[in-house]
């Protein structure tokens, strides 16, 4: 592919990217959300981690992108079209088996809140494993404001280095504000990012890289243990409510059960099991304070007996909760705010 061809492939993928955000902008709370246009300004304008960023440039810029996507709000996603070839651009399959020989690789699916993710970016490897491929991602020519670092579509599984990066960056620059003694600044204190931000910044992604493919990972497990075409539709039903953010809790930890806990258990790594605690949503901690107990037992020299045997008890626990709430939605007969009532409450009553 040359130069041309892949600056207007790049701009009909950012063009999604800007619908995307257009329809689901509003979706996070105002501290948040100027948050993510900060760093989506840098990256936008190839700025360098902790660059100061000029006052007026950065709210000309958020102006005129706030303007964009009023005026994109009502506008349909665009078809991309390779050598001729026009693609839909949640085709992932195709579009990806298109580019192969381009070192390129692209993603296109639902995420939270059902708000489509797209990108493009440098093909850094790819890797067939036993029923699913992993494309790891290096540079991005386009994303969208959020830019989840792992995603699972079906049987793929992809993951973006330079969003990872940014992402362990974002929550480094949070922590400082405050600098609390928890898990967060427990795994940022095992790099030396006083005085090397760049390099420490590499090796966490290097290292954390690793553990989001075991994430990703479960999850594909998951979904071949839950369903995924039965549980996303569940899912579609309960869209914005508490039981929706329940309900993705829910299969994240049954993904972790099945894969993370167990193996960062074994191999006893400390910045792994920080970060990965630390790095948990609230939803999470509050449906499975077990989890924090035994990191906790953990940090106390109870070494990581408590952990493995959470990660085996969790295992049941989570199936069966994620099969109860498909067996209550799949009964029906009720309307969809009493279900999702219903749920939330099943969960509730299910913490572990």
């Amino acid at each position: 592919m040359n130069p041309n061809e892949l600056q207007t492939l790049t701009d009909a993928v950012q063009y999604n990217c800007h619908v995307s955000d257009a329809r689901h902008g509003a979706d996070f709370s105002l501290c948040i959300y100027l948050m993510k246009m900060r760093e989506y300004y840098r990256w936008e304008q190839k700025l360098p981690y902790g660059a100061p960023l000029a006052k007026d440039a950065v709210g000309n810029w958020l102006a005129a992108r706030e303007q964009l996507w009023e005026d994109l709000e009502g506008a349909d996603l665009r078809p991309l079209c390779i050598q001729g070839i026009e693609y839909d651009p949640f085709d992932a399959d195709a579009i990806n088996a298109s580019l192969a020989a381009s070192g390129l690789v692209y993603s296109g699916g639902i995420g939270s809140r059902a708000k489509p993710h797209f990108f493009l970016g440098r093909l850094e490897r790819r890797v067939s494993r036993s029923g699913y491929t992993v494309y790891v991602a290096a540079g991005e020519y386009a994303r969208d404001l959020a830019a989840p670092p792992a995603m699972t579509l079906g049987s793929n599984i992809f993951l973006r280095r330079e969003s990872l990066r940014r992402m362990l960056w974002e929550k480094l620059e949070s922590w400082r504000w405050n600098r609390p003694d928890n898990a967060l600044g427990r795994a940022f204190a095992c790099y030396d990012f006083d005085t090397d931000l760049e390099g420490a910044l590499d090796a966490m992604t290097d290292h954390e890289i690793d553990n989001a493919m075991l994430h990703e990972q479960g999850e594909y497990e998951a979904g071949r243990l839950l369903d995924d075409a039965v549980w996303n539709a569940m899912l579609a039903d309960l869209l914005g409510t508490p039981a929706e953010l329940m309900a993705r809790a829910v299969r994240d930890h049954l993904a972790d059960a099945l894969v993370t806990l167990p193996r960062l258990a074994e191999r006893g790594d400390a910045p792994a099991l920080h970060f990965y605690v630390g790095n948990l949503n609230n939803m999470r901690k509050h449906l499975f304070p077990a989890l924090t107990d035994a990191y906790d037992a953990w940090r106390e020299g109870a070494g990581t007996g408590p952990l493995r045997q959470i990660a085996a008890v969790s295992r049941a626990h989570w199936l069966a909760l994620g099969h109860d709430m498909l067996a209550r939605h799949r009964a029906g007969g009720e309307e969809l705010d009493d279900l999702a009532d219903e749920l939330r409450e099943l969960a509730e009553a299910r913490q572990l």
